[in-house]
């Protein structure tokens, strides 16, 4: 495309973290995967088990693409690569509403929800 006059480079990827590099990962978390990058904070399924500023090492790499536009797929897993990250903070999810309706019996029953999250920043994929 560029030498059909294609859309011009939209430049390196930048964000209110800083510029990103386009090493990305894919880790998985207890049966969760997540798309990470370096400086990307995610949050995954609540760990009582950890405290803010603790440090956490995802072992579990099924995709690695590194700057220099290689890439690895696992089988299942990547060897020798881990994620580096530290954790910010507990949070809690938005609000939902679970609403269980029986119809024609004059019955609701209505709660609301908040799941627990961990917030982690990504520091670093080797």
């Amino acid at each position: 495309l560029p030498a059909l006059g294609g859309l011009p480079s939209a430049g390196p990827i930048t964000s209110i973290f800083g510029p990103k590099t386009t090493m990305h990962a894919v880790i998985r978390d207890r049966g969760r995967q997540y798309l990470v990058r370096p400086g990307m904070e995610i949050d995954i399924d609540f760990r009582r088990d950890l405290e803010g500023g603790a440090d956490v090492v995802f072992d579990e790499i099924l995709y690695l693409a590194d700057d220099e536009g290689g890439h690895r797929i696992g089988a299942p897993l990547v060897d020798g690569v881990s994620a580096k990250a530290v954790v910010k903070d507990h949070v809690k999810d938005k609000k939902i509403q679970v609403v269980h309706f029986r119809r024609r019996k004059a019955s609701k029953n209505q709660q609301g929800h908040r799941q627990k999250r961990t917030r982690v920043m990504i520091q670093e994929i080797a």
